[in-house]
């Protein structure tokens, strides 16, 4: 359990917390300060790049109300998965360079985070409307990646290697306890507390080859945390994706 607010606000990575956060402002769920504190989670500050002058995180965010934001959704890719995102290149690039973005709906607007010390970056580009999973079915896609990658694992004796997923897999019902905002429905926090426990578990597994003796042995562990990763990001973005949200 973690008992600090800012601690547990900080596990949803930044676009997913925009993408929350931002989206809840937008329909009168949360106030202002509500929603800075809940972004920043602890960062010193956040500013907005843009063709105008760097504004405030607020002051960017409001610019974009008037110009007809009506939520904020998030995006996860990955090299060969440009998951939550449609486009143009230079914001595909840009996303893909960091592995996320927000996708600003009903504007044609998006923004790059960038970390620079304590303080956050975001980039204001073009972004084009996109496709974004189902949420019925990115659960579904999470939930067989894992079950087959906990299979595959074993079948390769992760306990041996890396004792620790082996604890994780073991314990899959202790998940990040994450702080939502008002009006994310709640299966959407569930699935984005399993995403980012399986994307944890396929990056630990990734972190090095442990004690693989072969490149066959290296590229086995390699096939069997790929899928799951995979999973994991799409079922991030379907959970911070407004558009696809299901009624609550």
């Amino acid at each position: 359990m973690n008992d600090d607010p800012m601690n547990a606000l900080g596990l949803l990575p930044l676009a997913g917390r925009l993408a929350w956060w931002g989206t809840s402002w937008l329909r009168g769920h949360v106030g202002p300060d509500d929603l800075l504190d809940a972004v920043l989670a602890g960062d010193v500050t956040h500013v907005v790049l843009g063709p105008e002058e760097p504004s405030g995180l607020l002051s960017a965010l409001a610019d974009l109300r008037t110009r007809g934001a009506t939520a904020f959704g998030a995006s996860f890719p990955a090299e060969g998965d440009l998951v939550g995102l449609g486009g143009p290149r230079e914001f595909n690039d840009a996303a893909l360079d960091v592995g996320e973005a927000v996708v600003v709906l009903g504007c044609e607007t998006g923004l790059v985070p960038a970390r620079v010390g304590p303080t956050v970056e975001w980039t204001r580009l073009e972004a084009r409307r996109r496709q974004v999973p189902d949420v019925g079915e990115a659960d579904r896609d999470l939930r067989s990646a894992l079950i087959a990658s906990a299979q595959r694992l074993a079948d390769l004796d992760v306990a041996r290697w890396r004792p620790e997923i082996a604890d994780r897999l073991m314990n899959l019902r202790h998940r990040p306890s994450l702080v939502a905002a008002p009006g994310v429905p709640t299966r959407c926090v569930d699935l984005a507390a399993r995403a980012l426990q399986a994307l944890e578990i396929a990056d630990l597994a990734l972190e090095d080859d442990g004690s693989a003796l072969s490149v066959h042995e290296i590229d086995q562990r390699r096939g069997a945390l790929t899928p799951l990763a995979r999973a994991g990001r799409r079922a991030l973005v379907a959970a911070c994706s407004p558009e696809g949200w299901p009624p609550e």
